[in-house]
């Protein structure tokens, strides 16, 4: 984005410059897809100061008017990523339809968003063990934003009677499907390219649900609890 705009005035173009706090989030902005394109080629460990700033085409020691320590940057970097996905999903499942339909939009959609920031799932496998702080305010952010989808859907009546905890639980199970069936289906064994999911993933996942999440609660079959044998076997 350019520092500046030219819009028509009165049949003119003036120039209107960009205040100084809009110069400064466009900055911290050019920073943190920096660091995303840096941390997703190289990893974590390859994501120096200077790397990211010669990246952003800024100044090395500009970086530290935004942040006091690199590592500050790596933890904000996963969860501010995590929010645009989120934003993202959520443009792709405003349309009409049920819980289930909802559902198989948003993870469609999640596919989708790998295909515009490839990255991700590099920046996501690393974060636990360089950028631990930002993993688990990743995980709380999304987890907590897909639980409550899952118990709106409860209250419609379009999501079986699970409890609360038993919500949660849902929620990292499904979180994990999709970060195992990225790797299988998604990218590509020689880089970080992306590739369309075929159909059959997409209707796997949705035949799943319809047995079982957004199954008709009458009639379904109660869980019974596992009993281990005597002996442990």
């Amino acid at each position: 984005m350019p520092t500046s705009a030219r819009l028509p005035t009165k049949g003119k173009l003036a120039r209107t410059k960009l205040t100084r706090a809009e110069r400064n989030e466009l900055t911290r902005q050019k920073l943190f897809d920096a660091a995303r394109k840096v941390v997703g080629r190289l990893g974590y460990a390859e994501a120096s100061v200077s790397r990211i700033t010669a990246e952003a085409g800024v100044a090395q020691g500009t970086f530290y008017n935004y942040f006091v320590t690199r590592q500050d940057l790596l933890d904000e970097l996963l969860p501010e990523i995590g929010k645009d996905m989120l934003r993202f999903i959520q443009e792709r499942t405003r349309g009409e339809g049920s819980e289930a339909v909802r559902e198989a939009d948003r993870f469609r959609a999640f596919f989708d968003y790998l295909k515009e920031v490839p990255e991700f799932l590099r920046i996501l496998n690393e974060a636990e063990l360089f950028a631990p702080a930002g993993y688990q305010q990743h995980i709380r952010t999304v987890a907590g934003a897909y639980a409550r989808l899952l118990r709106r859907g409860r209250e419609k009546g379009e999501v079986q009677a699970f409890s609360d905890e038993e919500i949660e639980v849902l929620v990292h199970m499904l979180m994990g499907a999709r970060g195992y069936l990225s790797q299988r289906y998604a990218y590509t064994d020689t880089d970080q390219s992306v590739t369309t999911v075929p159909d059959h993933v997409l209707s796997a996942y949705g035949k799943l649900l319809a047995g079982g999440l957004f199954a008709e609660q009458q009639g379904a079959a109660q869980a019974k609890p596992i009993r281990r044998k005597r002996g442990g076997r």
